[in-house]
């Protein structure tokens, strides 16, 4: 089927977004050795210091860099403010999919994680392949695409790829419990948008990837009763969800009562790429290497 005039258009403008952020990535290390420079700078001015030797050939190109500098480009800036940008700027969008041929427990996990993650839509995978899979998302203006994966009917990977740019995490899932299968039935869903509790992220990368989920939900209002918690224990991410009741006029946590919605399920990183799914030569940001010798006396979030 021939692409229409509005398709192609898309997939030009795609094509031009991709060209400036790898370009824009290339100047990135440029870009550190100038903000460690000025940074430099600023601190012995501020502190009535004689300037470095090796700054004073340059000192009045960086002073006039830094005179004419806002908030916004006082600090450093890397891919991931070309990434997330414009997070929080609106609502995003996030599609929701399986990999091909689902069991029918995967299809029911598809739907809780719709139903999890606001403003998302499913869609059923059929034989569509991941580059269509993607290239619809584009042109469909989502923001985010989320595929759930199984082996023998259990789900155990979850592929969280950003668009248009990336970047794509990929986590192994274990201990996957439907919320008709919590213990004393699931308290009832609420639609309100969730707060997003970050636990124990810590790290420079624990950052980037608290970042690339909690982007995959809207700002909710302060009295919203929903709490969505990806907590980290030893590079293992526990995924909750509740909804909080409290008593009239309660003043302490004592008063407050949590209610699991569900579902609830373990998170691994193994991988980030810095693109977008179809991508098979995007650069590696990390990748898990579980067989290193001291890959059990280390944590990377």
């Amino acid at each position: 089927m021939p692409p229409t005039n509005s398709g192609s258009a898309s997939h030009r403008r795609n094509a031009r977004l991709r060209r400036e952020y790898l370009y824009r990535k290339s100047l990135s290390a440029s870009e550190s050795t100038s903000y460690e420079a000025k940074r430099r700078v600023r601190d012995a001015l501020s502190q009535g210091k004689s300037l470095p030797t090796e700054l004073r050939a340059t000192y009045d190109k960086l002073k006039d860099d830094i005179d004419h500098e806002d908030a916004k480009h006082e600090g450093n800036t890397s891919h991931v403010d070309d990434e997330y940008g414009d997070a929080g700027w609106s609502d995003p969008r996030v599609c929701v999919t399986t990999s091909r041929s689902p069991s029918s427990r995967l299809k029911q996990f598809a739907k809780e994680m719709k139903v999890v993650i606001p403003n998302s839509t499913r869609i059923n995978r059929g034989t569509h392949r991941v580059d269509e899979l993607v290239d619809v998302c584009k042109t469909s203006d989502f923001t985010d695409l989320v595929v759930v994966q199984e082996t023998r009917g259990e789900p155990d990977g979850l592929v969280v790829c950003h668009l248009p740019l990336g970047p794509t995490a990929y986590f192994t899932l274990s201990g996957a419990v439907m919320r008709h299968d919590l213990e004393g039935g699931a308290a009832p869903m609420s639609e309100a948008y969730p707060h997003i509790v970050l636990n124990n992220l810590s790290t420079e990368l624990g950052r980037r990837i608290g970042n690339v989920l909690k982007c995959l939900f809207p700002i909710p209002k302060p009295d919203a009763r929903r709490i969505v918690t990806f907590s980290n224990d030893s590079d293992h991410i526990s995924f909750r969800h509740h909804v909080h009741s409290k008593e009239n006029n309660a003043h302490t946590t004592d008063d407050v009562t949590l209610y699991e919605v569900g579902p609830r399920f373990e998170m691994r990183l193994y991988q980030i790429r810095l693109g977008t799914l179809e991508m098979k030569d995007a650069e590696n940001e990390y990748v898990l290497k579980p067989y290193m010798n001291t890959a059990s006396k280390r944590t990377v979030l």
